[in-house]
This record gives structure tokens, C-alpha cells and sequence, in this order.
């Protein structure tokens, strides 16, 4: 296996790194400022490796907002997620708030830090769960990994905070070595529309798309009709029992005999 490529904060004004940190237009000035930046975090150095690439390194993320990579600070790893400068916004704090209010509910990975340009969380070493389901992992581990995410799901509805891209989320649930799931990147997250992580959840885990016809085979197909309904039901009034109906649809709760 290829090393990673750890890179002190001194050289990352050179080149490739500097269109990392500057992405996609690289600039002195900004440059500058977002290496100040980096040392008031007190991160010490990057690491490039991952399974994106951007100016010819590895990176962990690469979206519309921001590069992740992995980032030490006082010894410890952690993930950094860098502003593009083409961002459609000109800092990182709503995304911080939005994952602080996830964290409170025991939901994502803990927020460390933020700057204007920086996000620092704690790094989940796993994988996403479309690649994790590709493992020979047994039934009721899985069982147990899906209830979990919709549980945290719940968790956010009951909150008040949509997560926004749970619809289709190949991206946004990552599971651990220990086979713990977290639900990341709340970029697009709010506080001010109606909540739909679980319904959303739902659809994308067992109604239509890749991964629910790999949910399907690993635990078996679920009635359509019967899991729509309970959706349904519950998107007019979001209690615990109209969730747990969700649940039982689904397969992941077992269902009391009178």
C-alpha cells in the first residue's frame, strides 16, 4: 500500500498543495490568510490520501462547497474540511452550526473547530455505507447498522434539523471499523424548512435505487406498499409510535404478540 503524503502547514503555500488549499483558483493572497487560519487552529500539518483526487492528490471528500483531507492537530487525526474559494457562500460557520445542533443529539462527527475557511470534525475511519454493504456482513448486523441510522434520523427530526440530502445518500452515511454509522456533511442543512431525514432515510434504504435493491438482498425485500404507508403516516404527524411503524415495516423492529 502507497504511503500517505504527509505535509507540514510551513509547505503549503508550494504547489500542488496550494491549489488544495485555494481550490479551484489558487491565490497569494487568500493563501495567506488561510494558512494564518490553519495555525490559529493549530493544525499541524495534512495528510493526501483518499479515494478523490484534486490537483493530482488524494483527498477524502470533494464537493460543491469545500475539499476534505485529513489534518493533525496535537498529534491528532482529524478532518478538515477547506472552503472553495468558489463557493457559494463566504465561510463555514452555518455548516459548523448546523453540525453542533447534530451533535447535540448524538448525531455526526464532532464539530472541533471553525474558522471562516476551515472546518475541523472528528475523523471517522470507515467506509461509505454503499461500499460497506458490499461486505459478507450478516444479517442482523446490518439489521442492526440500518435501525441505527434511522434512529438517528428520528434524532433529527425531533431536533428540528433537515438534513437535506438524505433522499439520495450514497455519500452521507459512513460506517466505522467498529460498525458504528454516521451520518456527515451537513453543508445544505437547516433549521427552517420541514424536517425529512426519516422518510427520506426510508426511501433511500429500501424503496427505490442501488442501494436498497443491495439492502434487499442482504436482508430480503420489504412490502412497498405497507413501508409507503407508514411513511406517510408518519410525515403528517412525526411521533415514536409512527416511527416505530417504520421500523417494523422495514423489518428492523420485531413486532410484540398480544
Amino acid at each position: 500500500m502507497k504511503k500517505a503524503l504527509r505535509v507540514p502547514v510551513e509547505k503549503l503555500g508550494e504547489e500542488p498543495y496550494a491549489s488544495v488549499m485555494c481550490y479551484p483558483k489558487p491565490d497569494k493572497r487568500e493563501l495567506k490568510k488561510r494558512l494564518k487560519e490553519l495555525e490559529k487552529l493549530g493544525v499541524k500539518a495534512l495528510e493526501f490520501k483518499g479515494a478523490k483526487e484534486v490537483a493530482k492528490l488524494k483527498v477524502l471528500g470533494k464537493g460543491c462547497v469545500g475539499i476534505v483531507v485529513t489534518a493533525y492537530k496535537n498529534n491528532e487525526k482529524t478532518a478538515l474540511k477547506i472552503r472553495r474559494v468558489d463557493a457559494d457562500r463566504a465561510r463555514m460557520y452555518h455548516e459548523a452550526e448546523m453540525l453542533e445542533k447534530a451533535n447535540s443529539v448524538k448525531v455526526g462527527p464532532k464539530l472541533l473547530d471553525v474558522s471562516r475557511n476551515f472546518l475541523l470534525m472528528q475523523f471517522i475511519d470507515g467506509e461509505l455505507l454503499p461500499e460497506w454493504l458490499e461486505k459478507p456482513v450478516g444479517k442482523n448486523v446490518v439489521k442492526r447498522v440500518l435501525r441505527e441510522v434511522l434512529e438517528q434520523c428520528w434524532r433529527l427530526d425531533k431536533a428540528g434539523l433537515d438534513h437535506g440530502e438524505l433522499s439520495h445518500a450514497p455519500k452521507h452515511v459512513i460506517i466505522d471499523g467498529k460498525g458504528e454509522p454516521f451520518i456527515v456533511d451537513f453543508e445544505t442543512a437547516s433549521v427552517n424548512r420541514k424536517v425529512s431525514n426519516v422518510t427520506s432515510m426510508g426511501q433511500f434504504l429500501f424503496i427505490s435505487g442501488i442501494t436498497a435493491e443491495r439492502v434487499a438482498e442482504k436482508l430480503g425485500g420489504v412490502d412497498k406498499k405497507v413501508l409507503i404507508k407508514a411513511l406517510r403516516v408518519y410525515k403528517r404527524d412525526k411521533n415514536r409510535e409512527n416511527f416505530e411503524k417504520i421500523l417494523t415495516a422495514c423489518g428492523l423492529l420485531k413486532q410484540h404478540s398480544s
